[in-house]
């Protein structure tokens, strides 16, 4: 078998606010292989998202090793870990997290342009993408000109522009109508069925885990439950 595009060996989280001690990980095991459609669920304070923050490298673990795409990102320096962010992961946050002066086309393209790809191969692969997200004629719209769900779509279009490993979802249909989160959902699960993206979600709402293949439950910051719906197998 490959090698995993996640994997969590033995991690804990600890938060500390003066003498106030909360435990958000404690011992967590998770691999993600390449190609998965995962979502990882759970009630608030389960540790789901805590957990995408630290594979995404926007967190340290208090103990306890995450690989992405097989490096150990607790060896590598600050440079490097920006790096991987930018090359590595792509990031769907349900805040959307656009630039606000910048069109849907120059969001789109913002990490591939930090990578030094020339303006062509920009505007090839960034015109392809918004026009399978559905905002074909939005180049030009800024985001205060754009609803909620055609933002999302956007940051959708970003996170897979640069071509990541794996592209981290958090809550991505939280602040959207349900015809909005089906339509979202239906364009990632495509991207993952025709272009084999890596997704993996933390959320707590049922449609995501409709569309998941496979259900990660976490509990007090552990795995309660794993599920393949592909296996049919707990």
């Amino acid at each position: 078998m490959s090698t995993p595009i996640v994997e969590m060996h033995g991690v804990t989280k600890v938060f500390r606010t003066g003498a106030v001690e909360t435990k958000a990980l404690r011992g967590l095991d998770l691999q993600v292989q390449r190609g998965e459609f995962t979502a990882i669920w759970g009630p608030s304070g389960s540790g789901k998202s805590t957990a995408l923050n630290l594979i995404g490298a926007l967190d340290t673990p208090t103990s306890g090793t995450v690989k992405v795409d097989g490096q150990d990102l607790g060896t590598m320096s600050r440079k490097q870990l920006s790096a991987m962010r930018r090359d590595r992961i792509g990031f769907v946050f349900q805040a959307y997290n656009l630039i606000p002066v910048l069109t849907a086309y120059e969001n789109a393209e913002s990490v591939m342009a930090l990578q030094g790809t020339s303006a062509s191969e920009r505007e090839q692969r960034v015109m392809t993408l918004l026009e399978e997200v559905g905002l074909k004629g939005m180049e030009h719209r800024r985001p205060y000109e754009m609803s909620g769900g055609q933002q999302q779509r956007v940051a959708i279009a970003r996170a897979i522009a640069s071509n990541p490993a794996v592209v981290l979802a958090d809550e991505p249909t939280a602040n959207v109508d349900s015809a909005t989160a089906e339509n979202l959902l239906t364009i990632m699960a495509k991207l993952n069925q025709e272009q084999g993206i890596t997704f993996l979600f933390s959320t707590h709402d049922p449609r995501v885990m409709t569309y998941a293949r496979r259900l990660v439950g976490l509990v007090d910051g552990v795995v309660d439950s794993d599920r393949s719906k592909d296996a049919g197998a707990e």
